[in-house]
Formats: structure tokens, sequence, C-alpha cells
């Protein structure tokens, strides 16, 4: 998944709404957590701190931000599924010693 964004969210006109922050949101996985964060993050940034989109977009980040680093879990427990793999430690280290993307 690219960072690019829709060319029509990138208007200066374009009123950011709470269902643009929707449409990122999707169906998040870990693997996609982190670039989704940093897309929610460029939209939002300029909207005022009461804003609709801007809140849900915080708590979207917040969301994201746990995806990304710690994976999620599938299924029931009786159906033993692996949880899926999100970064390994090496990772997470490295990452956090990278530039904030956000």
């Amino acid at each position: 998944m690219a960072e690019a964004e829709k060319p029509s969210r990138l208007d200066p006109r374009h009123r950011v709404t709470v269902d643009d922050v929707r449409q990122l949101m999707g169906a998040s996985t870990p693997h996609f957590a982190l670039q989704l964060r940093n897309r929610i993050s460029k939209l939002i940034a300029g909207l005022p701190a009461d804003d609709p989109a801007r809140r849900l977009g915080e708590q979207e980040i917040a969301r994201l931000e746990r995806l990304g680093f710690t994976g999620e879990v599938r299924g029931q427990p009786a159906e033993e599924l692996r949880p899926l793999r999100s970064l390994g430690e090496d990772e997470v280290s490295s990452y956090a010693d990278s530039p904030v993307r956000h």
C-alpha cells in the first residue's frame, strides 16, 4: 500500500470529513497500519482540535499504532488460529530509532 492520497483529497478546497477518515480506516491490518496512520495524520493535520474528523482521526491513529506494533488476534479460541504477525522486536527498535513519520 502506498502512502499516496486520493487526488480529490489533496485539493486545498476539499473540506476533510469524517467519511474521508473512515474511508482510510477501512479494513486495516497490521501490515498496513503504520502507512494508514501516516495518511490519516496528513489528512487531519490542518484541522482544528475540535473538528469531528480530527477527533476521529486521532482515535484511529492511536488504534493503528497499537495494531501496527502488537498485531491482531484472529478467529475464536477454539479455532486455534495464530495471531497475525506485526512488527518483530528488531523491527520495533529500528522503527523507533527512525524519524517520526506522523
